[in-house]
Formats: structure tokens, C-alpha cells, sequence
């Protein structure tokens, strides 16, 4: 899969265009250094957490597989803008706290289906978030306006889940099918229903 086409999928997906648009054009390496972001170990997990319910391990491997929390954190620390790190700030650090609100203890605590009602429910938020605030495409802002108009804070950890995991080597070998050195153009390449898309 190209990553135009992985980008139009986050897109279909999320209901807005990807966020911080650097990420597009990041290298992905295969060790990314947290230690020079802001972000902790525990942010990581938290991250991980949250993103296993979004692409959860079935018979391929999950999120956490893939640890696409450390790939998100590192690309929020260095491809948002300050305005788009103050949105995934703020709704990212409040999710223990509405978590303790909710059910008495932090989200990484929670049984499984609280986590995934809970999940649920932040989905359905950022849904009715951005269809009130018009927020279905976010272009970016190349006057360098400061305070563009924002998706909810959860359509940007499903967006870097989405990202992140299908860039990560288990997504694209494990989960998509990889060829490292395609052979001759087929434009009439035989198709099995269920078969996965390519990532190369």
C-alpha cells in the first residue's frame, strides 16, 4: 500500500484529511527515540492501550505489535504544530481522568469491555464533534494561522493508530502482503475474496 492510499484511507476512515501534515513525509525508522519527546514510558502504554481497541490482535497482530504508541508520540513531538499538540495534549492527557470519572479507576485498569465501551463512547464524541464543527476535511494552514479549526482530540489518536501501525514493519508485513521486490506489472492480477491489500 502506497501512502497516498493509506492516507485516503485514515481519511475515509477518520472523516478528516490527516493531521499534521509532516507525518506524511516523516522517515519511519524502525527505533524512534522517546527519550528526546515529552512524552514517558507510561504515555506509551497508555497509548498502546487505547489504540489495541482500535486495531486489536485477531488472527494478525494488534497495535500493540506493532508498540505504535511510541511511533504516534514521537511523530505528535515532532511533526504538529503547537496548536494541533495542544488538541492531542489535552484530550490525551484528560483520558485517566474521564476514566476515573467514569468507572473509579484509570483506563489501563479497566477490563476489556469498559475500555472498549469507553472507547466507544470517545468515538461517538469525536464523531458529533467534528460533523457540528464542519471539521469532515482539515486542510492545512500555510498563512500560519495558529489556531485552525481542530478534529476532536480522539480522531487524532485514531488517525496516528491508523498510521502508524500500517507504516510499522508488522503491519505492512504481517497484516498487509509485502513483496520487498515486486515482480512485472499485472494489470489482471487474480482476486480471491478476503485477500489482503499489498503494501508494496
Amino acid at each position: 500500500m502506497e501512502r497516498r492510499e493509506l492516507l485516503k484511507m485514515i481519511v475515509a476512515v477518520t472523516g478528516g484529511a490527516m493531521v499534521g501534515v509532516n507525518v506524511a513525509a516523516y522517515e519511519i525508522k524502525d527505533s524512534v527515540k522517546l527519550s528526546q519527546t515529552d512524552y514517558s514510558s507510561e504515555d506509551v502504554k497508555l497509548f498502546n492501550e487505547i489504540a489495541e481497541l482500535i486495531i486489536p490482535r485477531t488472527d494478525t497482530p494488534g497495535a500493540k505489535d506493532a508498540n505504535v504508541g511510541q511511533m504516534a508520540l514521537v511523530l505528535v513531538n515532532d511533526c504538529y504544530t503547537k496548536a494541533e499538540r495542544a488538541v492531542f495534549d489535552t484530550g490525551f492527557n484528560a483520558i485517566n481522568t474521564l476514566s476515573h470519572a467514569r468507572f473509579g479507576s484509570a483506563f489501563p485498569a479497566l477490563n476489556h469491555e469498559q475500555k472498549s465501551n469507553f472507547v466507544i463512547e470517545l468515538d461517538e464524541e469525536a464523531r458529533i464533534y467534528n460533523r457540528e464543527h464542519n471539521l469532515f476535511y482539515v486542510s492545512p494552514t500555510p498563512s500560519g494561522n495558529d489556531n485552525p479549526d481542530l478534529p476532536h482530540y480522539f480522531t487524532l489518536i485514531k488517525q496516528l493508530t491508523l498510521f502508524c501501525f500500517f507504516t510499522s514493519k508488522v503491519g505492512s508485513t504481517e497484516v498487509l502482503r509485502f513483496d520487498a521486490v515486486p515482480g512485472k506489472y499485472d494489470g489482471d492480477l487474480n482476486y480471491k475474496k478476503g485477500d489482503r491489500a499489498w503494501a508494496t
